[in-house]
C-alpha cells in the first residue's frame, strides 16, 4: 500500500498527529519536501514533540524514515532535533533513518538570505519563515547547491566552496551589503554539523524500490498543505515547493511509483500562519477566543495562527488539488466551546457570489459570506464513535462532508493518539 497524508488547506492541518496515528500499519514514512519551515506536532505517550524535519514516522520504533531527494536539509537543525529526540529515549540510528544522497542542503547563507530580503521587504514581506527555503529552493535550480551526498566527499566540497560562496557574496555583500561569507566557516559548519550523518545517506530510489517490491507499505508525508504549493497555491505567499500529493513518488525518489490512496487532512475550521489572502479570518474577541482553544501557534515559528471559521470554497479546492479519496477531520473538539460556528459557504467577489476558490487579485478582494451552525457545548474528547457525538456534532461533520465533496472517515477529537474514531 502506499499512502500520501496531505494537507488540504494552508497547513497547520494536523498531518503530524495523524502520521504518527496511522503509520502503525505502514513499514516505511517519506518526508518528501520542504525543510524545517513547518512543525509537526504529535502527542504520544512519551510526551510532546515537535518535528520539523524528521518524519512522524520516527517516534515509532518498528517504522523506517526517508528523508527524499524532494527536501531541503538543514543539517545544523537536524543535528539538534535529532539529539532532542534521543535526550528524551527516541532511538535513532541508520537502521530507522535514511537519507537521499540528492537531498539538498540549507546553507547558513541561505538563512542570511532569507532574513536580509524580508528584512528589506519590510512591510511588504512575503512572511517568511526566515529558515532560507526560498533561497536553497533558488540555488537548486540554479544548479549552485550542496546536496547530502557530496558530505561522502568533503575534499570536492572543498574544491567547489571558494567559488559558489564567491558568487553568493556578490549578492549578500554587493547587493544587501551585508559581511561577506567566508568559505572557511562553510566547511567548517558542515564539518560538524553534516558529517555526522554520513552514515545514514544513501541512494534513497534504490532502497525504497527495492522495499515496495519485496512488500513493504509506504506511507508518504508532505509539509503543509495545498494552499500553499508553489504552482496551485495562493503564489506568491506560498512555500517554494511541491506540497501536493502527486508530487509525493518524485520527491521521494521514486516517481515510477504510483499512489494507490491520499488521505487529505483538514481542520474543523481554518488556521493560517504567514501573508497571504486568508478569507475566512475572524478578529477581535471571536479571533482571540479560537486561537487560544486551539492553541493555534506555529509549530516551527512560535508566530500567532490567524485563524478563521470553516472555509468551504478553499477546502473543496485543496480536496480538488490533492486528489484525496478520504479525508481526516481534525480538531473537532476545539469547536465545543462554541454557541455558534461560523462556517464561509462561499465568496463575494466585487459583488459577485461564487462557490470556487479564485485566484490572483480577485482572492485579494473576496468577502466571505457566512452561516452559522449550532454548537454542541459539551466536551466531546471521551467519543470513540460517531454515534456518541452529540446531534449537532454530527451535523456538522456530515455538511462538511457534503459541501467538500469527500468521504470524512477519521475525525479527530483531541491532542492524544488514542483521542480519535473513524466514521462508520
Amino acid at each position: 500500500m502506499l499512502t500520501a497524508i496531505a494537507g488540504i488547506n494552508w497547513g497547520d492541518e494536523g498531518k503530524g498527529r495523524m502520521v504518527d496515528l496511522l503509520s502503525a500499519s505502514y513499514d516505511i514514512v517519506a518526508r518528501y519536501q520542504g525543510g524545517n519551515n513547518a512543525g509537526h506536532t504529535v502527542i504520544n505517550e512519551r510526551g510532546k514533540f515537535i518535528l520539523n524535519l524528521l518524519p512522524s514516522g520516527i517516534l515509532r520504533p518498528d517504522t523506517v524514515n526517508v528523508m527524499g531527494p524532494g527536501m531541503v536539509i538543514d543539517v545544523e537543525h537536524l543535528f539538534h532535533e535529532v539529539e532532542k529526540l534521543r535526550s528524551a529515549g527516541i532511538d535513532i540510528t541508520p537502521d530507522n533513518l535514511k537519507i537521499s544522497d540528492r537531498a539538498t542542503i540549507c546553507m547558513p547563507y541561505h538563512k542570511l538570505l532569507d532574513i536580509l530580503e524580508e528584512d528589506r521587504l519590510a512591510d511588504a514581506k512575503f512572511g517568511s519563515t526566515r529558515r532560507g527555503i526560498a533561497p536553497v529552493y533558488s540555488d537548486k535550480y540554479m544548479k549552485k547547491s550542496f546536496r547530502m551526498g557530496d558530505l561522502l566527499d568533503m575534499d570536492s566540497v572543498r574544491r567547489r566552496m571558494p567559488a559558489i560562496v564567491e558568487w553568493k557574496n556578490l549578492t549578500v555583500s554587493g547587493g544587501y551589503k551585508s559581511k561577506p561569507v567566508d568559505s572557511d566557516e562553510m566547511i567548517e559548519w558542515l564539518t560538524s554539523y553534516g558529517l555526522p550523518f554520513k552514515d545514514y545517506i544513501i541512494d534513497t530510489t534504490a532502497y525504497v524500490t527495492d522495499a515496495v517490491a519485496s512488500g513493504k507499505s509506504l506511507m508518504f508525508e508532505a509539509q503543509l498543505g495545498a494552499l500553499r504549493d508553489i504552482d496551485f497555491g495562493i503564489y506568491p505567499y506560498t512555500s517554494s515547493s511541491s506540497t501536493i500529493a502527486a508530487y509525493a513518488p518524485i520527491g521521494t525518489g521514486v516517481p515510477a511509483l504510483k499512489l494507490d490512496k491520499t488521505i487529505g487532512i483538514m481542520k474543523a475550521y481554518s488556521s493560517c500562519v504567514g501573508e497571504g489572502p486568508f478569507t475566512c479570518e475572524l478578529f477581535g474577541k471571536d479571533g482571540d477566543m479560537l486561537r487560544e482553544a486551539g492553541g493555534e501557534y506555529g509549530a516551527a515559528t512560535g508566530r500567532p495562527r490567524r485563524v478563521g471559521g470553516f472555509d468551504v470554497p478553499a477546502s473543496r479546492y485543496g480536496v480538488l488539488i490533492q486528489g484525496a479519496d478520504e479525508l481526516a477531520l481534525t480538531k473537532l473538539d476545539v469547536l465545543s466551546r462554541f454557541d455558534k460556528i461560523p462556517v464561509c459557504t462561499k465568496y463575494s467577489v466585487d459583488g459577485v457570489l461564487t462557490e470556487s476558490f479564485p485566484t490572483g487579485d480577485r482572492l485579494v478582494h473576496a468577502k466571505p459570506v457566512y452561516e452559522y451552525f449550532d454548537g454542541w457545548g459539551c466536551d466531546i474528547s471521551s467519543c470513540r464513535s460517531f454515534g456518541q457525538l452529540p446531534e449537532n456534532a454530527r451535523k456538522y461533520i456530515l455538511y462538511l462532508q457534503e459541501q467538500v465533496r469527500c468521504k470524512i472517515k477519521y475525525v479527530s477529537v483531541g491532542a492524544d493518539r488514542e483521542q480519535y474514531f473513524v466514521m462508520d
